[in-house]
């Protein structure tokens, strides 16, 4: 029985959720990360994944059941340094967890791997297809991932679309930001796109399930996402209307925005990246069926409450939230750049 846990990424946004969850459960957790963890009573070491002696050390002295490999770059890093945490980082934590015997080990992957599917709801066997560095680097380092299950390590891998909660900020910050100040907001074409999104309590429950699945079925792959979602328009609208000031949301033409804004991305004016440019250009969501019948798993937000959850928690907790850069993490409000003017044209 899985009793002791090491979360690697445990004061991210994921991590440190995952974290409380645990301890709430009654498991005895150790977080890795970067960073010191937000509650100083948690046992917490804080390092580099990538310092083999350091893991080495800290599983041997540990004496863990089983790791969540939580810790990853974001898209707005630079590509060697997404290279670099990602692939170089997941090996050295997956070959000082095989080395160690830990039990199971739980990948947290992403439907980036998939790239810009063209089959909706993508399945778990659609081809590794990446397009950038981000998503070259995830795929690379699920195939390191698997390898460790082809040596016998029992490996869940959860890939989560994009998951969003407490403490979520990056480009979502821009439209609670819009929307609390009274703007309208922009979608690149009619903006009917059905874009899915994942709550974060519900990717921490899913992380729960496969750590208690039964052997044969935790030891796959597996897509997570919300269950009931609509189109682009309809979620930022939703947010619109809980800000009040009865704001609309607005459609550009595609290609000259596109354009437009691809040029920014080069003249570093803008933190949209290429990649989530080209995806809010066309359906995306995955099949979540699978999870559904082999593991039991249900979630329990749509993307509408997810969103608005969200929400609710960037308006209380404004105040305190300054920008640090062009999403250093997720927890980071990005830099609007050019994007920060043109809102007052709307």
């Amino acid at each position: 029985m899985v009793a002791r846990i090491l979360v690697t990424g445990a004061a991210g946004m994921l991590g440190s959720h995952l974290v409380q969850r645990l301890v709430a459960d009654g498991y005895d957790v150790v977080g890795l990360d970067l960073r010191p963890a937000d509650d100083p009573a948690l046992k917490h070491v804080v390092g580099d994944i990538r310092d083999t002696a350091l893991l080495q050390r800290l599983l041997e002295e540990a004496r863990v059941d089983a790791v969540v490999h939580c810790a990853a770059a974001l898209p707005s890093y630079p590509a060697e340094q997404i290279r670099s945490i990602v692939v170089d980082g997941s090996t050295a934590v997956l070959e000082a967890a095989h080395a160690a015997r830990v039990d199971r080990f739980v990948y947290i992957s992403s439907t980036a791997v998939y790239g810009l599917p063209t089959v909706v709801p993508t399945p778990e066997d659609y081809p590794y297809l990446p397009v950038d560095p981000y998503s070259r680097a995830k795929a690379e380092a699920e195939r390191v991932a698997l390898s460790y299950r082809d040596k016998g390590m029992l490996l869940p891998v959860l890939r989560p679309k994009t998951f969003l909660g407490p403490g979520r900020m990056g480009l979502f910050s821009m439209l609670f930001e819009w929307a609390e100040e009274g703007h309208n907001f922009p979608v690149l074409g009619r903006g009917d796109v059905r874009i899915q999104m994942f709550d974060l309590a519900d990717l921490v429950d899913a992380v729960v399930t496969v750590l208690r699945a039964p052997d044969e079925t935790a030891n796959d792959t597996y897509n997570v996402g919300a269950a009931e979602f609509g189109t682009l328009r309809e979620d930022f609208q939703a947010v619109l209307d809980a800000a009040g000031h009865g704001r609309r949301v607005v459609s550009l033409p595609a290609r000259p925005a596109l354009a437009a804004l691809s040029l920014l991305e080069k003249s570093k004016l803008s933190p949209v990246y290429g990649r989530l440019l080209h995806k809010l250009m066309a359906d995306s969501y995955v099949s979540i069926d699978k999870a559904r019948d082999r593991l039991g798993f249900s979630p329990k937000y749509s993307n509408s409450d997810a969103i608005l959850r969200t929400y609710d928690w960037w308006r209380e907790q404004r105040t305190e939230i300054r920008p640090r850069g062009n999403g250093r993490t997720s927890r980071d409000p990005w830099k609007q750049g050019a994007l920060g003017v043109v809102k007052f044209l709307f």
